[in-house]
This record gives C-alpha cells, structure tokens and sequence, in this order.
C-alpha cells in the first residue's frame, strides 16, 4: 500500500466512524457462535438470534407501555435535578458558609447506596412515579452539582476582578462570565445524569411497580424466560445510549462553542 494512501485524512475518518460497528458486528458474532458450538441452554447464555427472537415476540404496544413508564420516571428525575442542583452549585459559588454547610450533607447523601434507599422511600410515599422520581434525583444531582461548581470555579481570575473594577453586579456576572466558562463542565455532567437516571427508574421498578422496563427484566427473570430478560436490558442500554447521544447534540447544536477544537 502507498504510505500516502495509509495517511489519507478521509481514510482514516471512514476507518475511524467504522471501528465501533465492526467490532459491535464481531462480538455479536462471535456471541452467536460460542451460544451454536457449545450448545448452551438459553437460561445459562441466550444466543442474539434467540434474544432478537424474543424481542419480536413481545408486543410492540407492550414495549411502548413499559418504554414510557421508564422514560418518564427518568426525564422527570434528570430534568427536576436540573432544576435543583444548578442553583445550589451557583449559591455554593457565592457564599462559603453555605458550601461549607452543604457540600458534606451532598456527599453523605451521594455516598448513601440508593438501593438501600429506595425501599424506604417507597413505604414513606408509596410506590408511584413521586417516590421513583425522588429515587432518580437522588442519584443524579450530585454529579450536576460538582460539576456546575467545579466549572463557576475554574473562571479566569482576571475576568472576575475585571468585571468587579466595572462595578458589575453579581447577577450580570454570574450569568454573562461564569456560567458560560461552566457551560462544559455542566454539560459533562448532564451525560453522567442522564445515564444515572435510567439506572435510577430501574432501581425504583425492582423496588416497586407494575411497569418499565425495570420491571418488566425482573418478572421475565422470575419465570426464567431469559431471552426475553436480555432483550429489555438490550432495549434499556439502547435507550440510554440515545439520551446521551441527545446531550452531545443538544450541546453541539446550541453550545458548539463550548466544545473543545478538534485537532488538524
């Protein structure tokens, strides 16, 4: 081969948009063929065929309802956390008694493990969408709120005393210098939120519920239908994968000046 071909910038851009695929094709395939030679039962290790098998046989309208029931938990956690942690992350920025006072209660409640939480949670406000969308808050604001904070705190000194000297008020320089310099880091930590809160709708359907996909992988496992199981976990790593792709773009559509330049 030609050197100069091998260092072909579209070359290596196909090559690069490709890895992923050809090596998701080759582990299904190679999934596949272990599940054939070693002939293993489907409740051990179910081959992709037999998973994909199951997943037409469940009804479209029956996925719906267990899709949305998850999805509405989640995007009502992520978007409530929104809500809450940028806030608290901008009052921790101004006040230091208050970031000394919070930030200690925020990592007790971080490091408290959610599934020990969330049986408690259910009993005290029963096993509706509330209890599960608190559950998913608890797991996903933390993460906003360090990096909101980490981000308002990594604003250039010089632009804060710059800014100061003109007499600016503090909501002009919250809003125009600091939040703009935390706009990557709070977008670093949406991706983590948004992932966290469909573990955190899970989490809350193996608690409690009748619906979701959480739900729906525990009662096929209960009846040892096992293809079926792995078909809602492929469906919900499926779903997570979207909303974090919805993230990336929602940042490259409307903040693409907060992402870092690509290299020549």
């Amino acid at each position: 081969m030609n050197p100069k071909q091998s260092s072909d910038p579209r070359l290596r851009r196909r090559l690069m948009q490709a890895a992923p695929w050809v090596f998701f094709v080759g582990l299904i395939a190679l999934w596949e063929l272990v599940c054939r030679v070693a002939d293993l039962p489907t409740f051990v290790l179910p081959a992709p065929s037999a998973i994909a098998q199951a997943f037409v046989d469940v009804e479209f309208s029956r996925w719906m309802q267990h899709l949305w029931a998850t999805l509405r938990v989640a995007l009502m956690g992520f978007f409530i956390s929104i809500l809450i942690s940028i806030p608290i992350a901008i009052a921790m920025m101004r006040s230091e008694l208050l970031q000394r006072t919070l930030y200690p209660l925020l990592v007790v409640i971080q490091s408290t493990p959610v599934v020990a939480v969330a049986p408690l949670i259910i009993v005290l406000m029963g096993s509706d969408d509330p209890s599960r969308v608190l559950i998913t808050c608890l797991l996903t604001f933390f993460p906003l709120v360090v990096s909101t904070a980490t981000g308002i705190n990594e604003t250039p000194a010089e632009l804060i005393e710059l800014s100061r000297s003109l007499d600016a008020p503090i909501r002009r320089e919250t809003w125009q210098i600091r939040i703009p310099y935390a706009i990557p880091h709070i977008f670093s930590g949406l991706k983590v939120a948004i992932t966290l809160a469909i573990i955190g709708a899970v989490v809350a359907e193996f608690v409690a519920a009748e619906e979701g996909l959480g739900y729906f992988i525990q009662f096929s496992t209960s009846f040892f239908k096992i293809p079926q199981a792995f078909a809602g976990l492929f469906f919900l790593a499926v779903i997570s994968l979207l909303l974090f792709k919805s993230v990336q773009w929602t940042q490259q559509i409307f903040f693409a000046w907060s992402l870092p330049k690509k290299k020549s």
